[in-house]
């Protein structure tokens, strides 16, 4: 992996409108959790660019995307961002997260159409992060809602669940409370 130091937010959208896709990693030296997400992130055997940025020294970047908590790892597809993975995760995590966006770059012609999948969570729920690593690790694409942050997308969601805990996921209008991989895994046909 090469890192690339990202300095500010200008520089960001310019690597942006060239790359497309890539990955940032919103990092504060000197952090545990943050220190072992570098550490993992560098240990891959990824064969390109990978952008960093300290928190800590840049400070334009996070709060433009609403991160605060780091380390944050950025996927950013078509120049936009798609996901935000938080913690330290291991090598393998970085690898096939990594393997994934190249697989993702040089064949889109023979993607399936993948189903609609929505994942109501908190950012303090342990659950709702597994069940995001569970759908990263296997290429699921979701959208994300924090439903903290909306308390009417979460009376909406009690209503049509009739659960208020999270994580909750919506596969094609199914909803799944709770992390029930053998459930999820019946509705994405994995």
């Amino acid at each position: 992996m090469n890192s690339k130091l990202i300095s500010s937010f200008s520089e960001l959208e310019q690597y942006l409108e060239i790359q497309g896709d890539t990955f940032l990693l919103l990092y504060k030296k000197g952090s545990e959790q943050s220190d072992c997400a570098f550490k993992n992130l560098k240990l891959t055997d990824f064969d390109g660019d990978i952008l960093v940025t300290d928190v800590s020294e840049v400070r334009d970047i996070h709060p433009k995307f609403e991160i605060k908590s780091v380390p944050s790892f950025l996927e950013f597809s078509n120049k936009k961002l798609t996901n935000v993975y938080k913690g330290c995760h291991e090598k393998d995590f970085f690898e096939n997260l990594l393997s994934g966006l190249i697989f993702k770059n040089r064949d889109n012609s023979k993607e399936k159409s993948q189903k609609r999948v929505t994942v109501y969570s908190t950012p303090t729920c342990s659950w709702c992060t597994t069940l995001k690593n569970y759908l990263d690790l296997k290429g699921i694409r979701y959208t994300d809602i924090d439903v903290s942050k909306d308390q009417k997308i979460a009376k909406e969601l009690v209503r049509r669940s009739g659960q208020k805990g999270v994580p909750q996921t919506d596969i094609n209008g199914q909803i799944i409370v709770g992390f029930n991989q053998k459930r999820i895994d019946t509705l994405l046909g994995l």
